[in-house]
């Protein structure tokens, strides 16, 4: 039976023409290569250099050979949407698009949407790039980024890191060829992708937060792994103009567009500690702060009082705190650090301790844990008075006990030690892993009640296994009784524990293996 093409691509009409708008979206018709590919494919397309020779109805999937100065094998699954080819070019090559041109004769007029795809091109990106300028560099993201960002049209919020990679990727094809320029380029490149999305997002009616936020997460992981490319010093003069624009780009993303302050604030920081180093440039930032009307957010200035070591200002704007805003202060405490100003980090650590219970009990329970560590680990930086201390670790509550241990351990403050996991029973495993080892070998006598507390928990589950993990903190309790000085006081306490439980065989047949008489 002869295979008509023209009626499998009637019947996949609709996948057909899906397929075709990736095409259009994902191939600019500024980009050179992407150029080549469509050129190409309308060759193959003229010269019937694609031939369709089986299609599997019950699957859905239709095969082509592409004859080329290599034929290449093009699949198109119309069920699940895909299309593979066996030539070795990642992505969209002139195989795929041929084939899928050849389908698309048989519904429409292939050159209207050729036409149509290459009206889209206002600016050559070769020509933009030859000439090396802030604005030109601009353009070139404006030009790449339209295709994605139509004004009637809404972004899903899952395709904005798609948009992004896929933008960075025309651009990274026209990367300038001098090493120096090289990573300047791509951070160029990567926050202005940015703030054209941050834009996009600021003007929406509904935007993803959650969505949104993982973006702005996800770019602020790849802003890490650029600014360390750039030079703190001896930087060319010719590169001023790019980090000036990129000073403005930040600002306005961070005030202008609405709505997730805290993430963009890192990428803020993140900038300011690694970026834009100059003490010329901070001077010149903080004044453009101060001169702003109805500043929103005044714990920016904290970022150039840092900078500047001026105590005086950040004591006077830490005297009104936003209890919101808790997780930039601790941003702002690891950018002192970062900056060797512990001063100005102490001076911040004090001013939100009032408000740290609030912030933590906001904070996911599953995350909860990894934020006490990094707020303990933060404040162990500084000394603080006994009741300074009483807020921080009663802000943890019963999450931060192994924090609370580690810092009595560290003063030797042993019974306080056991009272605490007296208030807060966990197991016998978080305790060992809590020092309890260290209280066992300084303060024999206080560990007895524990250790006595957490066998008892054992045997309540009455299983073998669990009277076998009885008598192990047994043996420990006897040679903490031992070390106390205390050997009748445990001869007296593990008879009455085989008395009171001498109804359970198994129980008895552990002890008696345990050696834990005499």
């Amino acid at each position: 039976m002869t295979l008509s093409v023209a009626m499998v691509a009637h019947e996949k009409e609709d996948a057909i023409r899906e397929q075709l708008k990736r095409v259009g979206k994902e191939l600019h018709p500024s980009v050179a290569e992407d150029e080549e590919i469509i050129r190409r494919a309308l060759f193959a397309l003229r010269n019937q250099a694609v031939v369709f020779h089986r299609y599997l109805s019950l699957f859905s999937v239709m095969m082509a050979t592409v004859r080329d100065v290599r034929d290449a094998e093009v699949t198109i699954d119309f069920r699940n949407n895909t299309i593979d080819c066996s030539c070795p070019q990642e992505g969209w090559c002139r195989h795929k698009v041929s084939a899928l041109l050849s389908l698309y004769q048989h519904l429409d007029s292939v050159q209207d949407w050729v036409r149509q795809w290459r009206s889209k091109k206002s600016a050559d990106l070769q020509s933009l790039a030859a000439v090396r300028t802030p604005g030109n560099w601009l353009k070139m993201v404006d030009e790449v980024l339209a295709y994605y960002l139509e004004e009637d049209e809404k972004i899903p919020g899952f395709l904005y890191e798609t948009i992004a990679e896929n933008a960075l990727e025309k651009l990274r094809k026209h990367l300038p060829f001098e090493r120096e320029w090289q990573p300047v380029y791509r951070l160029f490149m990567e926050l202005a992708i940015t703030y054209q999305i941050s834009l996009r997002v600021s003007q929406a009616t509904a935007v993803d937060a959650h969505l949104f936020q993982a973006f702005l997460q996800n770019r602020f992981h790849s802003f890490q792994n650029t600014v360390h490319e750039i030079p703190a010093s001896s930087r060319l003069f010719a590169t001023d103009p790019f980090f000036d624009r990129m000073q403005v780009m930040l600002r306005e993303m961070l005030f202008e567009h609405d709505g997730f302050f805290s993430r963009k604030m890192n990428v803020y920081l993140l900038f300011w500690d690694s970026v834009f180093t100059e003490k010329r440039r901070a001077l010149e930032e903080l004044v453009h702060l101060q001169e702003r009307q109805g500043m929103k957010f005044p714990e920016v200035l904290n970022v150039f009082y840092i900078i500047l070591k001026n105590y005086a200002a950040l004591e006077e704007n830490m005297r009104q705190i936003n209890p919101e805003h808790v997780d930039i202060y601790l941003g702002l405490v690891k950018f002192a650090f970062s900056k060797r100003n512990g001063q100005a980090a102490e001076i911040i650590l004090r001013r939100i301790l009032p408000y740290l219970k609030k912030f933590i009990q906001s904070v996911n329970r599953i995350h909860r844990s990894s934020m006490i560590y990094s707020i303990s680990s933060l404040y162990e930086n500084i000394t603080l008075s006994e009741e300074e201390e009483i807020l921080l670790y009663s802000a943890f509550g019963k999450d931060g006990v192994a924090q609370y241990s580690k810092h009595l351990l560290a003063h030797k403050r042993y019974e306080e030690w056991v009272a605490l996991h007296q208030m807060y029973p966990t197991s016998i495993g978080h305790l060992e892993y809590c020092g309890l080892k260290q209280v066992a070998e300084e303060a024999p006598a206080l560990v007895l009640p524990l250790y006595h507390f957490y066998a008892m928990e054992e045997i309540r589950q009455k299983s073998r296994m669990n009277y076998k993990e009885a008598v192990r903190i047994w043996k420990k309790m006897k040679a903490a009784a031992k070390k106390a000085g205390k050997m009748r006081f445990w001869e007296e306490y593990i008879g009455a524990v085989r008395e009171q439980n001498k109804r359970l065989r198994a129980l008895q047949e552990e002890l008696e293996k345990g050696n834990l008489f005499g």
